[in-house]
């Protein structure tokens, strides 16, 4: 599989589901990378909806980059997979079409996976970002003091033409996932969704949760509302207002700054996943 990011846009992509505090500044954001579908509720025979892919610092906003389609996967109604049309990579951001030939709901997602790296030869420290099938190839095997992290991701989002279905939702049983016990495409302001976070297909229990309403550049504010998974993976979140959200969470948890109480930085994991969907509440 080749890699969704370049190589300056994977390490921005690597800190993108940082979670941060309510009602941060403007600067003090992370990047966050997202899918954003022009509807998610549509009506009609045969309706389209074209859907954005990018990592930006403004949610929703076109600011920083563009992610590549590799890795894209449209599950329909039917648990069939679809191909995109008009698909676009673009500086800022990317798109494609979906023609919703059937009544029900089609799951979106982009999954990458690749590997970040560090190691010492000849006596100086190098690192290294790439795919996964390119690592055994391009890092020497008489590498020194390795330390590698594969990373996982799956961003996603959920549109249904009519009346939603469950179908496209059920979970690959790879990496984090979102679960809904709530239909995505049933949300209401003042409403509470329940949602179910998966690690591997297996519950992923207190796991920190962000949830970040569209539109921060006008508030000047994250508004972030933060949850925590139960023992059986579930966490809820109450809409306050109509809208598009990000909701993201990453395993495993990150350390704290400052490293370990010797002063050292922690070794990282061998494997870190992270998730984020888009979904939009209605009134």
């Amino acid at each position: 599989m080749k890699p969704i990011f370049k190589k300056p846009i994977l390490a921005l992509a690597a800190t993108s589901l940082l979670l941060g505090t309510a009602m941060l500044p403007l600067q003090a954001q992370a990047h966050r990378t997202w899918l954003l579908p022009s509807a998610t509720q549509l009506e009609g025979k045969e309706p389209w909806v074209t859907v954005d892919a990018a990592i930006s610092e403004n949610l929703f906003d076109y600011d920083t980059n563009a992610l590549k389609l590799d890795g894209l996967s449209i599950r329909g109604p039917g648990g069939t997979t679809l191909q995109p049309e008009n698909p676009h990579n673009g500086r800022l951001r990317s798109s494609f079409d979906l023609k919703l030939a059937q009544p029900g709901t089609y799951r979106i997602s982009l999954v990458t996976e690749s590997v970040m790296a560090s190691y010492r030869q000849n006596g100086e420290m190098k690192r290294w970002r790439g795919a996964l099938d390119a690592f055994a190839r391009e890092v020497p095997a008489d590498a020194e003091d390795l330390r590698s992290t594969r990373l996982h991701s799956r961003l996603e989002t959920f549109v249904s033409s009519g009346k939603p279905g469950d179908a496209a939702t059920k979970p690959t049983g790879v990496g984090l996932e979102m679960l809904p016990i709530t239909h995505p495409n049933e949300l209401a302001p003042g409403e509470t969704a329940r949602f179910r976070l998966l690690l591997d297909g297996k519950p992923a229990a207190d796991l920190a949760v962000s949830v970040v309403p569209g539109g921060v550049r006008y508030r000047g504010v994250l508004n972030e509302i933060l949850a925590r998974t139960d023992a059986n993976g579930e966490f809820t979140v109450t809409w306050p207002r109509a809208g598009m959200y990000w909701v993201g969470a990453s395993y495993p948890p990150r350390a704290a700054a400052g490293g370990n109480t010797q002063g050292t930085p922690p070794a990282p994991p061998e494997r870190r996943v992270s998730y984020a969907a888009t979904l939009e509440v209605l009134q």
